[in-house]
């Protein structure tokens, strides 16, 4: 994903081989960078792509894209002037020249200057909302013909920003005139309540006060107020801001997660290596001009909070009550600086949901809670009281600093160890949203479940796949194991899956795929590539340098693991992951490694059966399948009305559907959750760990999956013990 760093290793900036070219050149010109990030790319990226005709039109089209995501600023003869270009830029990279580049920035900034003149003034007059006319965003739309098209253009999409705004201001009016100050019965004299009652009388007065005229004139001026900030952060953009966006096309097409980074301070440089932000802890990427959530951090403040999602859009940016500031089209540079903030502070994004809806999210910024980032256990049964292990497990986490420091591998086994003393004879290991880290422990804990063997190998751009194995022969854990995935397990948690599939050790259930990122990343400072140092810095280069393979041979890249039990989710029509970058490394296969299968531990195809009878008559996973359909056709969804009523109409239908999809998912009622035996007395005694174990513990027991990962466990044990009562063991 373009700007997310999520490998399988920690990757630090290291000192490569040095390349060995030299120019004689006198300073570290344009001319220079171009020419040793290509070079570069060549000579080590683990698939570098052939520079010719083909690659400068790739390179013309997404260059494009990333220059006017929206289609706002550049003419339809604009593009035609820079179609002249189309198939030069594989020259120009070779020879350190821009002229295409050079060309894009003139015309972009001419067109800018010209949006500038005209925004303001469409700005300047009321809008009428009962006109039955729509506005466009989406790939399919075309660059405009005119400037008088590109003006009418800039209407719609003002007119669009205006009305959302005023449609949030009239339902908060809506609110403060149904709202009624009555006391709810026996509370009249209760301190408390007027408190409360107060503050929500204040948050509606000055909406519920004002006409429609005035709450459209200060939508109006809101958005001119973002409009002159959003312009004010592109005049602050310097040619090498610009090029620095040049370049990332280029690296892009040998792979999204092969990138350039210009030289920076030392907090932006961190931000887009970890693409954690700090403050609510979110993972973001830039796309098609929008600011996306790509997975949200565990322990972190807006995990807590429970809203903010993957695949969220953040559409707006506000400080506590203040203002919001619209941060459509704006770098994530900008977002970050925005959405960052003080520890105990709220931020409010405004974010668009995969339906369509949008939603105001309240985030007090805060430090991430250490606990919640680890490996943490419970006893979960039903009604038929089988003790089943639930093991959760967010990262791959490793101290690389502190070689006896804390490791996912040691706190798993930790936690075992207690599942075994309280007598849990199935495991349940969720990695659900968990994003990868650490590859030594992933054959570390591969090995928890199997004798010693092969766990995932590793292929370099030359030479034979390096095997990775788990040398110690005893087992930890050797009775039956659940692995729970999504789309967002990715990396670590795919190898770990893969090898326990492929041994046939565990039963991996989740939704259709999961992440598919199956390379590997490293990071090269420019400089030290040259013979010749005496330059300015030139910044860095992230660049795939391996691939990962399972013990069968195939690749974990773009597919991704298969789960053996699949079920519907939100996510099931939508393409995510690896899937939805341009230009991914391709699935391929190599020779197996040499391990040996557990034979006939279980019977797959009846623990599937059984499944999918509950499930194909479940009402709630019908209702999942109908939700995740529904996401689908709103996300394809192109065209918008510019009708207020039927815009307010539209989002409140959205919200009520929302609302009722939310409020199926209720508690299990004979489920039970208890905490380890060993971790009692710790969590009894602080009354922080207590609410937050509470709280999971509520959560678990609404989870459908997990619920029907309980069920499965029950199968899977009544099958063992038929298997040990016969003697095959």
């Amino acid at each position: 994903m373009k700007r997310i760093l999520n490998v399988l290793m920690v990757i630090v900036p290291v000192s490569l081989l040095t390349l060995g070219f030299y120019y004689k050149t006198e300073e570290a010109g344009d001319d220079l960078l171009i020419k040793v990030v290509m070079e570069n790319l060549r000579q080590m990226h683990y698939q570098p792509v052939d520079v010719n005709d083909d690659f400068s039109k790739m390179a013309w089209e997404d260059y494009l894209e990333n220059l006017d995501p929206n289609k706002r600023f550049l003419l339809k003869s604009d593009v035609q002037d820079l179609k002249a270009y189309q198939t030069k830029i594989d020259d120009e990279t070779q020879e350190g020249t821009y002229e295409f580049f050079n060309r894009s920035l003139q015309l972009i900034d001419e067109r800018t200057k010209m949006v500038q003149g005209f925004y303001r003034e469409i700005l300047s007059k009321p809008f009428d909302f009962t006109v039955d006319e729509t506005v466009e965003f989406g790939e399919k739309m075309d660059y405009s013909k005119s400037e008088k098209d590109l003006k009418d253009r800039w209407r719609k999409y003002l007119k669009y920003n205006v009305m959302t705004r005023l449609a949030s201001s009239l339902d908060v009016n809506d609110q403060a005139q149904s709202a009624q100050t009555e006391m709810p019965p026996g509370t009249e004299d209760t301190e408390n309540v007027m408190d409360v009652v107060e503050e929500e009388k204040a948050d509606i007065s000055e909406a519920g006060t004002k006409t429609f005229a005035e709450l459209e004139e200060d939508a109006r001026k809101a958005v001119l107020k973002s409009h002159d900030e959003w312009f004010q952060r592109i005049d602050r953009l310097d040619r090498k801001d610009r090029l620095a966006g040049y370049v990332n096309t280029l690296t892009a097409l040998f792979d999204p997660h092969t990138n350039y980074f210009p030289p920076a301070d030392k907090d932006n440089f961190d931000i887009r290596m970890s693409g954690k932000l700090e403050g609510i802890g979110a993972q973001l990427q830039e796309k098609d001009g929008y600011i996306k959530v790509v997975s949200i951090v565990p322990g972190s403040p807006s995990a807590l909070q429970g809203e903010l999602q993957a695949n969220d859009l953040i559409l707006k940016v506000a400080q506590g009550t203040d203002e919001a500031v619209d941060i459509v089209n704006a770098r994530i540079d900008d977002a970050v600086k925005i959405i960052r903030g003080k520890k105990g502070t709220e931020v409010r994004l405004t974010v668009q949901k995969p339906d369509g809806h949008i939603k105001v999210i309240p985030i007090v910024r805060d430090v991430i809670v250490l606990e919640e980032t680890y490996a943490k256990s419970a006893i979960i049964h039903d009604a038929d009281n089988l003790n089943v292990g639930y093991l959760y497990l967010p990262s791959f986490y490793a101290d690389f600093n502190d070689r006896n420091g804390r490791t996912c591998s040691k706190d798993v086994k930790e936690e075992l160890r207690k599942l075994k003393k309280d007598k849990a004879d199935v495991l349940i290991l969720d990695l659900r949203n968990n994003g990868g880290g650490s590859l030594p422990d992933v054959v570390d804990m591969a090995g928890l479940f199997i004798p010693k063997g092969p766990i995932v190998q590793a292929k370099s751009r030359h030479g034979d796949p390096y095997i990775m194995s788990d040398h110690n022969n005893s087992v930890e854990w050797d009775k039956p194991v659940i692995i729970m995935v999504n789309e967002f397990s990715a990396s670590a948690s795919e190898i770990l899956a893969a090898a326990l599939q492929d041994y046939r050790r565990a039963v991996i259930v989740g939704s259709h795929t999961t992440h598919g990122k199956g390379t590997v990343q490293r990071f090269v400072e420019l400089n030290q590539t040259l013979r010749n140092n005496n330059y300015d810095d030139m910044g860095a280069l992230k660049l795939t340098t391996q691939k990962f393979y399972r013990i069968n041979g195939g690749t974990t890249q773009l597919n991704g693991v298969t789960p053996d039990i699949i079920w519907p989710d939100n996510y099931t029509y939508i393409k995510t992951g690896e899937r939805e970058q341009k230009h991914a490394l391709n699935f391929d296969k190599i020779q197996p490694a040499d391990y040996k299968p557990f034979p006939d531990l279980f019977d797959l195809s009846k623990l599937r059966s059984q499944s999918e009878k509950r499930t194909s008559g479940n009402d709630l996973f019908k209702a999942i399948d109908e939700n995740a359909r529904r996401w689908k056709a709103q996300s394809e969804e192109e065209t918008y009305t510019l009708v207020l009523e039927k815009y307010r109409a539209e989002q409140k239908a959205r919200k009520e559907v929302n609302d009722a999809y939310s409020k199926l998912f209720k508690p299990y009622d004979d489920v039970a959750v208890a905490t380890l035996s060993e971790d009692l007395v710790d969590i009894q005694s602080d009354s922080l760990k207590q609410k937050r174990a509470d709280n999971w513990h509520a959560s678990m027991k609404k989870d459908i999956y997990l619920y029907e990962s309980l069920q499965i466990a029950e199968d899977l044990y009544k099958q063992d013990r038929r298997r040990l009562t016969s003697g095959d063991r």
